[in-house]
């Protein structure tokens, strides 16, 4: 397929002929090299070819194909301008180590102006807009070119074997397979960089099962039965973001149904998803969202007012919740419980959701991971417009939209009445573009007609009020009395607590101010153990021993850059005179821990007296032999932003003869790890430990 692009092709208008120069073929037919020189018609500036003198730019490739290894590489510079300005670019194709079936693409280039008549800044502009022009055309064009091999019959090519006369060779470490036809190359993630790497597609049955180790692929059974069609380069995107969660959160991961749903939610790019769903995992943390259902118990004005519940499932097996927004009082609810408490009532709906794919998975032997709403909109009028409830209502969208993502299958408006345009008008832009391609609604009692509510959910289980025959049993909600109001400054207090309610706590820590945390040990061979993530920035993690009693702690003079969550703070407790080695020792080696890190770990104490716990920030070392930062490092900094990181931590000192591995705080079950995750491992995944623990 890529070699059908020569002499030219009509996919790349800048490329305008080529020339074959030089080509070499092995005796066994396994090699083949063809350079060629390529004219192309660069898209520049008509001042700028006046005053270079060039109409076209010509570019040298060289193709390398090793039948023997299945590789091909591809080797492009350019002839024009040499002295000038210097382009190399490298592209392979290879056979991916884990699935013979998949091909691995990989590209990447370099760019280097000494000079050009004072344009440098132009040349440059041009030449990173042309490529990366060509790395997104790069995959339709393949696309294109398989197509009409298909089309033509050409669904496989046969593999490589060596002539008969040197056949003992090689025959053993590479038997005769023929190759799956190319079916479809499906989207990847692109890098907006010189830089692009991507697994190709060209297995005709994905769910084929093949060699390799559990940690490798997954295997077909479990795909179909627990998480659906996947193609492979899916199911290679689900397998790298595991095992990259699994680096840095040392064990502590979510379920694959639940990964997937935020794979799912960025179109499978892995840098997006990875993005979000870290984020989300320390929101969880912090707020302790696993155990909202066993531990919160909503108020009795929700249960009362609340017009919503779960209600049978769809067609689908989807579960089913059924909102009678018309008939709730928002206004009331929001007067009488604040926002913080409604969206903690939302957020035990979704997490409740969770479960019930979880049962129906298992009940009806396939993978349900989302759930189905019906939405009757009956009653709905201008005091629903209510401007906080409008407020709350959007800031509940923002929270379920970050944090269940693809949780939504199918939402069914019924009976809009002509307000709603008016309520959809604010609240749309909000809504992620994929979840409002699964609203379905209805005006009036046009639910009842064709394509309506029995298209979705079978007769025998529509609610009463919908002029069905089940009896649903969601609360009608209506009108909270007003004696159940309560004060702003009530409500102000309550929010506050709710969120606070967490054993997990923030911390800052900027360039020159590290955050200290102090514990006291009085029994040697005491047991510290942390749990903690790095929420944005590096950081390094240092612990230390002092004899003496450090000063009370400090807030730090950066006051103005204290952290907005609650908790967050910036306490300093090594006086800067203090010498390490005089006043105090380090007992562990310093840890360096990335942004989006989990770490957990214990260590054993040998003396009573002070330790201190110490975020510090992580500065990028300068490279070795220039002194200069490197590019990528460059890049890090400035994610970082005023210097400044943030930490998410909690510790806790427990006897050694209690002791029973660096996770104790997890055994204990003092810990808020997630409950989504499908294992905990044990002390071995820790990073720091003691020699003792060890």
């Amino acid at each position: 397929a890529y070699e059908r692009r020569f002499p030219t092709c009509p996919l790349i208008p800048m490329f305008v002929a080529s020339d074959t120069v030089n080509e070499y073929k092995s005796e066994d037919e396994a090699i083949h090299v063809i350079e060629r020189r390529c004219k192309l018609d660069i898209d520049a500036p008509r001042l700028l070819k006046k005053i270079a003198g060039v109409d076209y730019v010509y570019f040298v490739q060289k193709n390398s194909l090793n039948r023997r290894e299945r590789t091909l590489h591809i080797e492009a510079y350019n002839e024009t301008f040499s002295n000038r300005v210097i382009i190399n670019e490298h592209c392979s194709y290879t056979v991916h180590p884990d699935n013979e079936d998949w091909t691995c693409f990989e590209q990447s280039a370099s760019l280097d102006i000494k000079s050009f008549f004072g344009f440098e800044s132009t040349v440059e502009k041009i030449a990173m807009k042309q490529y990366t022009s060509n790395i997104k055309k790069g995959k339709e064009i393949i696309e294109y070119y398989l197509k009409q091999l298909e089309e033509e019959g050409i669904t496989f090519v046969p593999r490589w074997t060596p002539p008969v006369a040197c056949k003992s060779e090689s025959s053993t470490s590479h038997p005769r397979r023929p190759v799956s036809p190319a079916i479809t190359i499906p989207e990847s993630a692109t890098k907006e960089a010189l830089s692009n790497k991507e697994i190709l597609n060209t297995s005709s049955s994905p769910s084929e099962p093949t060699a390799g180790t559990p940690d490798d692929k997954l295997d077909a059974d479990y795909i179909k039965r627990y998480l659906g069609d996947l193609t492979p380069m899916q199911e290679s995107c689900l397998i790298r973001l595991r095992q990259w969660l699994q680096e840095t959160h040392k064990g502590k991961i979510p379920k694959d149904e639940h990964i997937l749903r935020f794979l799912r939610a960025r179109d499978f790019n892995i840098d997006k998803a990875r993005e979000i769903l870290c984020q989300s995992l320390t929101w969880r943390k912090q707020h302790q969202v696993d155990y909202i259902l066993d531990t919160w118990n909503p108020p009795q004005v929700l249960q009362d007012y609340y017009a919503g519940g779960w209600h049978h499932h769809d067609k689908d097996g989807r579960p089913l919740y059924v909102l009678r927004l018309g008939q709730m009082d928002t206004k009331g609810l929001v007067r009488a419980l604040g926002e913080e408490a409604l969206l903690r009532y939302v957020l035990s709906i979704n997490e409740e959701g969770l479960r019930r794919c979880e049962e129906n998975t298992k009940v009806f032997g396939r993978p349900i991971s989302s759930w189905t709403c019906l939405v009757d909109l009956e009653g709905l009028n201008m005091r629903h417009l209510w401007r906080p409830g409008v407020k709350a209502l959007l800031r509940i969208i923002e929270v379920v939209e970050a944090n269940y993502p693809e949780t939504l299958g199918r939402l069914l408006i019924l009976r809009a009445p002509r307000v709603f345009p008016v309520l959809w008008t604010l609240v749309s832009p909000f809504i992620d573009d994929n979840t409002r391609k699964k609203f379905l609604i209805y005006a009036g009692n046009d639910y009842q007609g064709p394509g309506g509510l029995l298209d979705y959910i079978d007769k025998e289980i529509i609610p009463d009020f919908l002029g069905g025959e089940c009896m649903c049993e969601v609360p009608e909600g209506g009108l909270v009395p007003k004696s159940l109001y309560r004060t702003a400054e009530e409500l102000e207090n309550e929010d506050i607590k709710l969120w606070t309610e967490t054993i997990y706590q923030s911390a800052s820590v900027f360039k020159g101010a590290p955050h200290e945390v102090l514990i006291q040990i009085v029994d040697a061979s005491s047991v510290i153990t942390w749990d903690f993530d790095v929420c944005k920035g590096d950081i390094v993690f240092n612990i230390f021993h002092s004899k003496r009693a450090p000063q009370p702690p400090k807030k730090d003079s950066l006051g103005a850059h204290s952290i907005t969550s609650p908790g967050g703070n910036n306490v300093q407790l090594i006086d800067k005179v203090w010498q390490l080695g005089r006043d105090y020792s380090m007992v562990e080696s310093p840890l360096i821990c990335k942004e989006g890190e989990s770490v957990q770990g214990s260590h054993v104490t040998r003396w009573p007296g002070f330790y201190i716990l110490q975020w510090k920030f992580h500065s990028m070392p300068a490279c070795a032999t220039t002194n200069l930062p490197r590019v990528d490092d460059v890049l890090a900094s400035l994610q970082v932003s005023s210097h400044k990181c943030k930490v998410m931590y909690y510790t806790e000192v427990i006897g050694s003869e209690d002791f029973r591995g660096s996770m104790t705080s997890l055994e204990s079950s003092h810990s808020g790890f997630s409950q989504l995750s499908a294992a905990t491992t044990s002390s071995s995944q820790s990073h720091s430990s003691s020699m003792i623990s060890r």
